[in-house]
């Protein structure tokens, strides 16, 4: 589910750990530009498709696939935010979405982080919408430097995460099919929110809760 930086670990397999509980009174937040409905069905279509099982429960020998319901373009996490701190974080999102007008992004090609021999993350690339991805990006991470959040000045690589491969066998023949079944795959939607999310870590999957929803271009 993402939009973010390339792992440059030179391809080390870890496996997978839940993070540590957050401190009381915090929440895990990101922002995040959510994907259409209609995107999100197709997708969840090729992700089954790629499986060749359901994917709603994790079975012997699958990757973690994301939860469908919860597809979104990554701009920024935040991670354990004190709550006392929401108000002001919403305020940044707002500020943030209104300097960039609505804009289309459409899904194309497929991959894998680090390699597709070695792959940790299979992904969908963006095939349009990434200047302007990164321009909402930029404004984010300015209004997060007002309220003291450290500049994240790394090159961002657009994708949306489909699973995480945990280093499960045959991992990198799912992401060499990945790679022909995504190959014309052309699936697009009119962005014109940011989101500010709330992550739920607790003893099933991770869940997100959408706590404030800002329209681009509203300045």
């Amino acid at each position: 589910m993402s939009y973010g930086r390339r792992p440059a670990d030179g391809g080390r397999r870890r496996p997978f750990s839940r993070p540590q509980d957050d401190p009381p009174g915090t929440s895990r937040l990101f922002v995040a530009v959510p994907v259409a409905d209609d995107v999100r069905d197709a997708v969840g279509q090729l992700m089954e498709r790629l499986a060749g099982a359901p994917i709603d429960v994790r079975g012997p020998g699958q990757p973690r696939w994301v939860h469908v319901d919860g597809l979104h373009l990554t701009l920024r996490f935040l991670g354990a935010t004190p709550d006392v701190r929401l108000q002001e974080v919403s305020a940044a999102v707002a500020a943030a979405a209104q300097e960039v007008a609505p804009f289309r992004v459409e899904l194309t090609g497929g991959g894998a982080f680090p390699t597709p021999q070695h792959p940790r993350v299979l992904w969908i690339g963006i095939g349009q919408g990434e200047p302007q991805l990164v321009a909402l990006a930029r404004r984010l991470n300015a209004e997060l430097q007002l309220l003291g959040w450290p500049s994240d000045d790394r090159p961002l690589q657009a994708h949306l995460t489909l699973a995480r491969t945990d280093g499960v066998p045959g991992s990198d023949e799912k992401a060499r099919r990945l790679i022909d079944l995504a190959r014309d795959v052309r699936l697009g939607w009119q962005a014109d929110s940011l989101v500010l999310y709330k992550s739920h870590a607790d003893r099933g999957p991770t869940h997100y809760e959408a706590l404030v929803e800002a329209r681009l271009g509203t300045g």
